[in-house]
C-alpha cells in the first residue's frame, strides 16, 4: 500500500475477527515493527504476542473494569460536544467496549515491552512527567499499525492495561526490569476496518518558527 494512503486511512478499529492470521502476514508485521529507529539503535524494546486464549482471556479480564470505569466520564464529556462531533464519539464509545467484551477473541494481542538500561531519558530533571523515553518505543508501534493496515489488518493502540502492569508482568512472565508501553489487538476487521480519517488540518497543529505563529 502507499504510504500516504496507509497513513491517512489508519483508523482504531477495535472490532476484530477470531480467524487466524497467516504466519507470513503476521512476521511481516512484526518486522516493520524492528525496523524503527531507537535512540542509539538499541532497540530496548520487545513485543510479546499473545494468541494463548487463556492469556487473552486474562487480558481482557484485566482491561474492561477500567474501559467500564471511563465510560460515564466520557459520556458526560459527550452532551457538550456540537452534534456531528458527538455521533462520531458514541460510535468510538461503542467500538470500545465491543473490544473491552472481545478482546479474547483477537488472534493476537502484540504486548510492548521495554528496559530503561538502553533508553536515554532526558527530561527526568524537568519539572513535569517525563515522555521522551516514550521516543525509543512508540516509533516501532506505529511501524506495526502501518504494515497492519498494508496488510489488511485491523489494530489499534491501547495503554489503558499499562495500569496493571504488575499483574500483566505477572501474567505473562515478564522480568522485574522490563516493563509495558502499549497494546495492540490484531486481527481482520469484523466491519469496514479501516477508511478516511479525521483529524485537525495543518494550520491548526503546525507553527513557524515560534509557538503559535503561522
Amino acid at each position: 500500500m502507499e504510504l500516504y494512503e496507509a497513513m491517512s486511512t489508519l483508523r482504531a478499529v477495535r472490532r476484530l475477527r477470531p480467524d487466524p492470521i497467516p504466519e507470513d502476514v503476521l512476521q511481516r508485521v512484526l518486522t516493520a515493527a524492528t525496523w524503527a529507529p531507537s535512540g542509539g539503535n538499541h532497540q530496548s524494546w520487545r513485543i510479546i504476542t499473545v494468541s494463548d486464549a487463556e492469556l487473552k482471556q486474562g487480558l481482557e479480564d484485566l482491561y474492561r473494569p477500567h474501559w467500564e470505569g471511563y465510560i460515564p466520564g466520557y459520556e458526560q464529556h459527550m452532551q457538550n460536544m456540537p452534534s456531528a462531533e458527538r455521533e462520531s464519539s458514541r460510535k468510538a464509545l461503542e467500538s470500545g467496549t465491543y473490544l473491552a467484551n472481545h478482546m479474547h477473541e483477537a488472534p493476537v494481542i502484540c504486548v510492548f515491552c521495554f528496559n530503561f538500561d538502553h533508553i536515554t531519558v532526558t527530561d527526568t530533571a524537568l519539572d513535569r512527567q517525563s515522555v521522551v523515553g516514550g521516543g525509543s518505543i512508540y516509533p516501532a508501534v506505529q511501524n506495526l499499525l502501518l504494515a497492519a493496515r498494508s496488510e489488511g489488518l485491523g489494530c489499534v493502540l491501547t495503554t489503558l492495561l499499562c495500569i496493571e502492569e504488575p499483574k500483566v508482568k505477572a501474567l505473562l512472565d515478564i522480568p522485574a526490569d522490563w516493563h509495558t508501553a502499549a497494546y495492540v489487538p490484531l486481527g481482520y476487521p469484523v466491519l469496514g476496518g479501516h477508511g478516511p480519517i479525521s483529524r485537525k488540518p495543518i494550520d491548526k497543529m503546525v507553527y513557524r518558527n515560534t509557538f503559535g505563529n503561522h
